[in-house]
């Protein structure tokens, strides 16, 4: 996936979507989302939020489309945080703007936005053709003090802040500090006929992209979006990352980044998101690392069917991936993972199974990643590890 979008970039688009024309024409187009970070906390040190700074969040989009609108987030806040001046626009990969681009955001006409504690806004639509696999820069100004401010931890690129009002700046001067998370910004949707709704990809770290190569989107979800573009436009999807590093399904993770549990943030962060056809659900691993029982995890695995397929979402499931070697591996722990996937593969409750433990296992020592595969740490793939987890995803399923 390229980390910038300039005339090339603009170019493929354009040849993509005449290449697709006919079949686009064949249905209306939809509000799809596009891009997605989960909020996963309160930032720590940000008692009072981000008085008088700008924040530029480089985002990555998955499907295009001919308007656009953001989601902002307050969802770990104690105190209302005004959003003074939002823009969006195409983003040169760092702080810059792609040339003539850059438009003002609203909400309900107006330019700025108070959000109260635990909620979450939505701008209205922004007219700027973005492109697919493209970088996109979402920039927000918060004048005043508020609360902590919530954000996502891992972004596995870089963000900038600038002191003062730079939301409108094109030259990305002004923006000197860097950041390696994602703030307030928590998704971003597009208008759109060259797609038929979104694929949620729900997780840990493992979907969130730990020790993917910075800055080059080669997460799961974004190599399955890769597969996807491939596909006539009727039969592609946004793809939404809604990984959390640390993250737990059927139990509450300790770390003070690890956000709200599968079930607690299942609707915020997957039901909820625009256009979303199916989850893709690859989450369990960090229960097992503290003995949660395979019973709990199962009875977790159940909920997320029942509530998703009551919401009309289907629900593909994703085996538990090799992990002998890490740090907190025990063979009692291990005997958890083989029986929830032995459950993923044969309960028939699921709407599809990608079996990534069969994709990234060594074929001589079915407890451990393939070294080919292993990041180093033996629980997390590497860039081709995660590759191989998109190719296991059966395109028909979604």
């Amino acid at each position: 996936m390229s980390a910038k979008v300039g005339l090339a970039s603009l170019v493929l688009a354009l040849v993509v979507g005449g290449s697709s024309a006919s079949e686009a024409s064949r249905h209306a187009p939809e509000w799809i989302g596009s891009w997605q970070a989960a909020p996963a906390s309160a930032q720590a040190g940000t008692d009072t939020g981000h008085p008088n700074k700008t924040i530029r969040n480089v985002v990555h989009t998955s499907i295009g489309g001919e308007a656009a609108r953001v989601r902002l987030s307050n969802a770990f806040g104690t105190a209302p945080v005004l959003m003074g001046h939002v823009t969006v626009a195409l983003s040169t990969g760092d702080a810059g703007i792609v040339p003539l681009t850059m438009r003002e955001v609203t909400f309900g006409g107006v330019p700025s936005v108070t959000i109260p504690p635990g909620a979450e806004v939505v701008s209205d639509a922004v007219t700027l053709t973005v492109p697919p696999d493209a970088d996109l820069a979402v920039t927000v100004y918060t004048p005043s003090e508020s609360g902590p401010a919530t954000y996502h931890p891992q972004a596995y690129r870089s963000n900038y802040f600038a002191t003062g009002d730079h939301a409108s700046d094109g030259t990305g001067t002004p923006f000197a500090a860097a950041t390696t998370s994602f703030h307030y910004v928590s998704g971003v949707e597009v208008r759109s006929s060259q797609a038929r709704g979104a694929v949620v990809a729900f997780g840990d770290s493992i979907t969130d992209g730990a020790w993917s190569t910075r800055g080059a989107n080669l997460r799961w979800p974004d190599q399955l979006f890769d597969r996807l573009m491939k596909r006539p436009a009727a039969l592609r999807s946004g793809v939404l990352n809604a990984g959390i590093s640390a993250n737990r399904l059927a139990s509450q993770g300790t770390s003070a980044t690890a956000g709200p549990n599968g079930l607690a943030r299942l609707d915020r962060d997957a039901l909820t998101r625009a256009g979303v056809r199916t989850i893709v659900l690859m989450e369990g691993i960090n229960d097992i690392q503290n003995s949660v029982p395979a019973a709990q995890l199962i009875m977790a695995l159940r909920q997320v069917v029942e509530r998703s397929h009551a919401a009309g979402v289907r629900v593909v499931a994703g085996t538990i991936a090799p992990w002998k070697g890490w740090r907190t591996y025990t063979p009692e722990r291990e005997s958890i993972r083989l029986e929830v996937n032995s459950f993923i593969r044969t309960a028939g409750i699921f709407d599809g199974v990608a079996d990534f433990d069969s994709a990234l296992r060594d074929p001589s020592d079915p407890e451990v990643l393939r070294p080919s595969f292993d990041s180093g740490d033996h629980l997390h793939p590497n860039d081709a590890g995660y590759r191989a987890m998109a190719e296991a995803v059966d395109l028909r399923r979604l």
